[in-house]
């Protein structure tokens, strides 16, 4: 009984401190608890007495840490009726379970570079944390949510130490806050040895770099924007009675004070019930809002938005096949002019398995399973990042949702954009989601150096500029419109023009400082 209480003991502290770890991240913000978790993980990782012991100690934690930071998905289960809401948490503990495998993997990786060297440990634990979870952005797909850099930034009016992102990239910057955790555990350990002045001096850097007050330098921009947050909440806005109503409270929102000044419109994901090309089968324009003409619906918006303005809506275009049987849909940015017409299209990419997608439908279908998204077609995937040219309007860049969480993965590098547009649909999110959302587009802003213009649901909408400053936003919840001038962009950043192989040139740096540190054994 001894022993499976100090086995239950074992486990139960990485976990806790994964769990106490996930604080960091918004809206909580704890950053000094992540640090000192994640401190802690790695002396347990450091002295365990075999690799897989240091791997199982990884992956406690990341149970614990992925379980509270994706808590949110469990809300999305009671926005559909084809599951139980109860199995949201179910969701997301085994989300968590796989997730674990990659700090699992940092800490196996960590203990076999730093056997018998213990001045290695912390620099080969940041770099395997680099490289984990730049594959956790993309192995099966990827789910890159919160990457530890996350915890760096400030509040709305400064990016704090995410300022360093155009240099490191976020999966270093990631790496950095493992240094910095290190930092605390060199205080710890010179304490304990009575060296008090090493031990302030170790423990106060990682807290000046947090709380340096690194700020924007506030350019203006010349391209007048109206950002349009409709409040459409998640449990209403599937319901066919509400289309109208809800275009009217977005059309109301959107009308131009000068209808002679060009302008973006910019309106968010799931915004227009209506199907706008032409050319499906009348069974699918009777179920939207100008049921059966989809050239009377696109009129319609032109008038709403005036002759002198550029739409960007979220979208829903039908995937056909040659004997125009619908076959799928496509999740899109569709940008439309003044006159109704058609001037381009975005297709997602990153698609959220379970969410506009099951995978493996023949097998989990009958079974039960079905995607939050409602209705029973399958989203498509689109070809990746895009960018458009609509000349007055500015070279447009395309995130849609949770796209924009994935590091380097956002612009068409070979043509950069001015601005990227991401409309999201945050409804599904809970009360913690949406700021992690918005701090994930924020990190996009700062390391490629460009504004990112987000426009949502339900909140949290915002303007953000190229050094990651929320410039506006409206909060949660709430209906409203921001109107200004989209900021401009920076001259491409390292991390633009190279891409995730900048934070993996710094975790090759780091190995190599592990390697040199294990010839020093340290008693």
């Amino acid at each position: 009984m001894t022993r499976l209480f100090q086995k239950f003991r074992a486990a139960v502290l990485p976990l806790t401190l994964g769990a106490l770890a996930a604080t960091g991240f918004q809206p909580l913000g704890l950053w000094p608890v992540t640090l000192a978790c994640l401190a802690g993980l790695i002396t347990l990782a450091e002295h365990q007495s075999g690799r897989w012991r240091a791997f199982l100690v990884g992956w406690l934690f990341g149970v614990g840490h992925f379980t509270v930071g994706n808590g949110w998905i469990a809300t999305a289960f009671t926005y559909q009726a084809n599951m139980p809401a109860w199995l949201g948490w179910i969701a997301v503990v085994l989300l968590s379970l796989y997730l674990a495998v990659f700090p699992a993997l940092a800490a196996m990786g960590a203990w076999i570079a730093a056997r018998r060297w213990k001045a290695a440990m912390v620099p080969a634990f940041t770099a395997c944390w680099i490289i984990t979870e730049w594959l956790r952005s993309w192995a099966f797909s990827g789910f890159a949510w919160n990457p530890l850099g996350v915890v760096t930034l400030g509040g709305f009016a400064r990016p704090g130490l995410a300022a360093l992102a155009p240099w490191l990239g976020t999966y270093a910057l990631s790496g950095l806050v493992a240094l910095l955790a290190g930092q605390w555990l060199f205080a710890a350990r010179a304490w304990d040895k009575g060296q008090n002045m090493a031990a302030a001096a170790y423990a106060a850097l990682p807290a000046l770099l947090f709380l340096m007050p690194v700020s924007g330098h506030g350019e203006q921009g010349s391209l007048p924007y109206t950002l349009v947050q409709p409040d459409l909440q998640q449990d209403q806005i599937n319901d066919p009675r509400l289309f109208e109503g809800q275009f009217q409270r977005i059309a109301a929102l959107s009308l131009a004070h000068d209808p002679k000044q060009p302008r973006l419109v910019l309106w968010p994901e799931s915004a227009v019930p209506d199907y706008l090309q032409p050319g499906y089968d009348p069974y699918w324009y009777a179920q939207t809002t100008y049921a059966g003409d989809p050239d009377m619906a696109r009129a319609r918006i032109g008038r709403v938005i005036g002759p002198n303005a550029l739409l960007l809506t979220g979208a829903v275009d039908l995937a056909m096949d040659r004997r125009r049987q619908v076959t799928g849909a496509w999740n899109v940015i569709t940008a439309l002019d003044g006159q109704g017409t058609i001037r381009g299209s975005y297709a997602k990419a990153h698609l959220v398995p379970y969410g506009e997608y099951l995978p493996m439908r023949d097998i989990l279908g009958p079974l039960g399973l079905s995607r939050l998204v409602a209705g029973q077609l399958d989203f498509f995937a689109g070809p990746g990042p895009r960018t458009m040219d609509f000349g007055t309007y500015g070279k447009a860049g395309f995130q849609i949702c949770y796209e924009i969480i994935f590091s380097g993965q956002v612009v068409d590098r070979a043509h950069r954009p001015d601005y990227i547009f991401n409309p999201s649909n945050d409804g599904w999110f809970g009360s913690w989601g949406p700021p992690q959302h918005l701090a994930q587009a924020r990190l996009r802003a700062i390391e490629e150096g460009l504004p990112v213009l987000r426009a949502t649901t339900t909140g949290i909408s915002a303007v953000i500029d190229a050094d990651g400053v929320v410039r506006q936003h409206v909060g949660r919840n709430m209906a409203g419109r921001l109107d200004g001038m989209v900021p401009p962009a920076h001259a491409a950043t390292l991390f633009a023009r190279t891409g995730n192989a900048l934070p993996l040139a710094w975790a090759t740096v780091l190995l190599v400082i592990a390697l040199v540190a294990r010839r020093k054994p340290v008693g």
